[in-house]
Parts: structure tokens; sequence; C-alpha cells
């Protein structure tokens, strides 16, 4: 019924940027939080970062340190993900999730998965 589809990956150098997008169907996006998660091999999936259905509430993880930022479009149908500065422990592939309704904290027990995007990041 509904999906999501995520995009943007790719080989990146150390210190590059790249966005992911995260494109939904069959649903009303803005009455969902949003969310990217990650997994490398070998390694548990953890939280990238999240946003709330209005986009007024995010967070992200500690690993982070200011150099991603997650948006949204409603108008679109798409989150996004900013990342600046990669660097090689940045290399996993990176999912798309839903939440069960509008509230940011929703994300943490997500509803529905895109099929991924690798980013690599050459050291």
């Amino acid at each position: 019924q509904v999906h999501l589809v995520e995009s943007g990956g790719g080989l990146v150098q150390t210190g590059g940027s790249l966005r992911l997008s995260c494109a939904a169907s069959g649903r009303t996006f803005s009455n969902y939080a949003m969310g990217w998660f990650r997994q490398a091999p070998g390694k548990e999936r953890e939280f990238v970062a999240a946003i709330s259905g209005s986009g007024g509430v995010t967070g992200y993880g500690d690993f982070v340190k200011g150099r991603f930022t997650i948006s949204r479009d409603n108008a679109k149908n798409t989150a996004y993900l900013q990342m600046n500065n990669l660097k090689p422990e940045d290399t996993a592939a990176y999912y798309c999730a839903a939440g069960g309704a509008a509230s940011y904290t929703t994300i943490y027990s997500p509803q529905l998965w895109g099929q991924g995007t690798q980013v690599t990041v050459s050291s």
C-alpha cells in the first residue's frame, strides 16, 4: 500500500557532502514523523535523525555532532538528510522510516521502512 524510497547515496571522499532523499507515497505524509537510521556490516542499526510531522521538532544521534540536518517538504512528500563533513565511520546503509503518528517520539518504533541507500566514505 504505502512505501518509502530512498535515494542520494553513493561514494564520497572524506569531508564531502551528500543529501539523501526519502520519497513517500500512499499516505498523508504530514501526519507522520520521519527518520533516518543506518547500519554498517557487522554492526547494529543506529538512529541518525528524526523529524516530527510538522517539521517543528528534530533530533539527532549523538555521533552527528552538528554535521547532519534532517528536513522535510510535505508538499513533495519527501524527507531529506543533509550530511556534511562525512567521515569513513559514516559508511553504512541508510534507511528511511516513518513513525506511527505526527509526534516526534513515534519514530522510535517505526511503522514503515524503505529499502535503503548505501553511503560509502573513502578514507
